[in-house]
């Protein structure tokens, strides 16, 4: 054959042969994402440009084979995107402070967050990296072999490493481990830019599915597949829990929309056995009906019924533990939509995480009554929150309109519309500066958290004329995100009450027209105790005194027991400062820079400096934003200060 001989074909190039080619390299492509490689069309790349990164590898992964990953290592993972527009930042801020929290690692310690090259990271630098990004991630990975690690840092970075090759770019994330539950999990926060700066879209699927597998791929890595003793054994413990489990997943795919599920004809016999044990129990839930041997009818609502159900379990654990180390036998999940819930006043025991991922919160309470109460508070309250020991107030919220809604409505209707302070006091002569503020304060929060109401460049609010509609639904968006109102009514034991110079929650309630009803038992009778002797202490110190079968009590006690405290205080600050202390008379103008909040038995007092006085006036959450800057204020009384925190165009804003 001679090496320069030439056979022109017609037609388009590859036409034939190598169309013959292409099909069996896709036949091996295929093959390989079955096996669970790389698709033939790049989905292995994960790059998604059309729909977020990661896409198509919730698909790539669903059609390994069955079987293998059946054996894989489960493990779960929870995904929150949340917005740091608005207060999202500060939100975002005690996420990380509440995650790092004392008692979260195995010895108890606090926790501490560390990234991909760092042991102990900064969160303060990458908050401020977040700083103008429209949202981040959060992710909450939990092994159910997770006890089997001794660290899981290593495991954390492994799987983001495999994100960020997944995903096609580096990611700026922390983390934090906590041991204090029954499955060891990491928490980690992912910013949401990608290495350019872009905005970081992650696929649904990726979410949904990738990074479930991802790290399950490693757990089974570590510790192996699950044997048959591993699956067989987990199964059967599924059947009888009272919460939404994997045999349910399966009997709801099965089922379909007919809802009706059978023995299962091809599976095999400890399958069939394991359906029928499911079955039987999710019949004695009400769950299910039995409409023809071996078939049942799934009920429609059995997936979330079966999740509360888990989580009531999850929080009858909770108060059990409560309940044996303080003796008591009765407990309650205090419920703020029942139409009868009342005010409950009790001593914080615990609190904690009712979703972490969620940032929803749970009190403990040893209330009044003599119970263990369990209670859903939402969101983490403004500023620091109440700690354990503390006496508090909880009370379902006010999810209709406030007084102060319903008379800048009234005064708006008189004036086109419009609210001003100065239309306020040409509207009601009598009242005064400070009371006209207080609405204007309401009405930042409307337009902030809602914008209910709108503000004019010179300072002119808007009032619609739906206004008390707008302020209800206002009230109801909180209530949903803040289920509870929760008044801190002392932080100070009841032990450190008795013999305090001071005006204490004691003192309030023994010369309280309706003091609170006390059980003889927990909280209830430890407070009755406390009540007597801090009666006693009155009398010996002059400050109270036996007539016959009663106690009378020296006018204004908790006026003098405070300022026994603020000037023994403020004689030690004034050494410590070298200023002097300056009483504030009522209705005088404040002026000041904000030091710092200080924490004594009659309340919390802000330390408001000059340049060569101070004094000490009642402190609020909204200060702590303008330490260490100037602050105005007017004393309304010695309790009270309406404080004017900020000014912009147009006049005060008030906080």
């Amino acid at each position: 054959m001679r090496d320069d001989r030439f056979e022109p074909k017609l037609g388009r190039i590859g036409s034939a042969t190598a169309k013959q080619e292409r099909r069996y390299l896709q036949d091996v492509l295929k093959a390989v994402a079955r096996a669970g490689g790389r698709s033939a069309k790049g989905r292995g790349q994960f790059h998604g440009n059309r729909i977020g990164r990661g896409s198509g590898v919730g698909r790539v992964l669903a059609g390994r084979d069955r079987y293998a990953a059946f054996r894989n290592r489960r493990v779960v993972v929870k995904t929150r995107i949340v917005k740091l527009k608005g207060r999202g930042l500060a939100a975002a801020r005690w996420h990380l402070r509440y995650l790092a929290r004392d008692g979260v690692t195995r010895d108890g310690m606090p926790g501490e967050l560390y990234s991909a090259h760092e042991a102990r990271a900064d969160g303060k630098a990458f908050l401020e990296r977040c700083e103008g990004d429209r949202h981040q991630f959060r992710f909450i990975v939990s092994a159910d072999d997770g006890v089997e690690y001794e660290d899981l840092k290593n495991l954390t970075r492994r799987l983001m490493t495999q994100m960020e090759h997944d995903l096609g770019t580096k990611l700026d994330w922390v983390a934090v481990d906590h041991f204090n539950t029954g499955h060891p999990h990491s928490h980690i926060v992912v910013r949401g830019r990608d290495e350019r700066g872009q905005d970081l879209i992650i696929a649904r699927d990726y979410i949904g599915h990738g990074m479930r597998e991802r790290a399950a791929e490693i757990v089974t890595l570590d510790l192996g597949p699950r044997s048959d003793s591993d699956i067989e054994t987990a199964l059967r413990r599924e059947v009888d829990q009272e919460r939404f489990t994997s045999l349910d997943r399966m009997l709801v795919r099965d089922a379909g929309e007919t809802r009706e599920v059978g023995m299962g004809a091809h599976a095999d016999a400890f399958r069939q056995s394991l359906r029928i044990g499911r079955m039987q129990k999710l019949v004695r839930l009400g769950l299910a009906d039995s409409v023809a041997p071996g078939r049942w009818r799934l009920a429609e609502e059995l997936e979330p019924t079966l999740r509360r159900m888990g989580e009531r379990g999850d929080i009858i654990r909770t108060m059990q533990r409560a309940m044996s180390a303080r003796g008591l036998s009765d407990y309650a999940i205090y419920d703020p939509k029942d139409p009868h819930a009342k005010a409950l006043t009790g001593r914080i025991v615990a609190r904690g995480f009712a979703d972490e991922l969620d940032d929803r919160h749970y009190l403990i309470l040893d209330g009044a009554d003599g119970r263990i109460h369990y209670v859903d508070i939402g969101r983490a309250e403004e500023g620091e929150p109440a700690p354990a020991g503390s006496i508090v107030t909880i009370r379902p919220p006010s999810v209709g309109p406030r007084p102060a809604d319903r008379m800048v409505a009234a005064i708006a209707a008189a004036y086109d519309g419009r609210y001003t302070v100065e239309i306020h006091l040409l509207h009601d002569p009598k009242a005064s500066v400070a009371f006209a503020e207080a609405h204007i304060r309401r009405l930042e929060a409307l337009r902030r958290l809602s914008g209910a109401v709108e503000r004019e460049p010179d300072g002119t609010w808007i009032i619609a004329s739906d206004h008390l509609e707008r302020a209800a639904a206002h009230e109801r968006m909180r209530a949903r995100l803040n289920p509870i109102q929760i008044e801190t009514l002392t932080k100070i034991p009841l032990g450190r009450q008795i013999a305090a110079e001071a005006a204490t929650w004691l003192d309030k309630e023994l010369i309280a027209d309706e003091p609170l009803a006390l059980r003889d038992a927990g909280f209830g009778r430890e407070a009755h105790e406390a009540l007597i002797r801090r009666q006693d202490w009155l009398i010996r110190h002059d400050l109270a005194r036996r007539d016959a079968d009663r106690i009378l009590y020296r006018a204004n006690l908790l006026a003098l027991l405070r300022q026994r405290e603020i000037t023994r205080v403020a004689g030690q600050l004034s050494g410590e400062l070298g200023l002097s202390y300056v009483e504030p008379p009522p209705n005088t103008r404040i002026e000041g820079v904000y030091r710092r909040k200080l924490d004594l038995v009659s309340g919390d007092f802000a330390l408001i400096e000059k340049s060569r006085e101070f004094t000490l006036v009642p402190w609020r959450p909204s200060l702590e934003r303008l330490r260490g800057r100037s602050v105005e204020g007017i004393t309304i009384r010695r309790e009270r200060i309406s404080w004017t925190l900020g000014r912009e165009r147009g006049g005060p804003s008030i906080s």
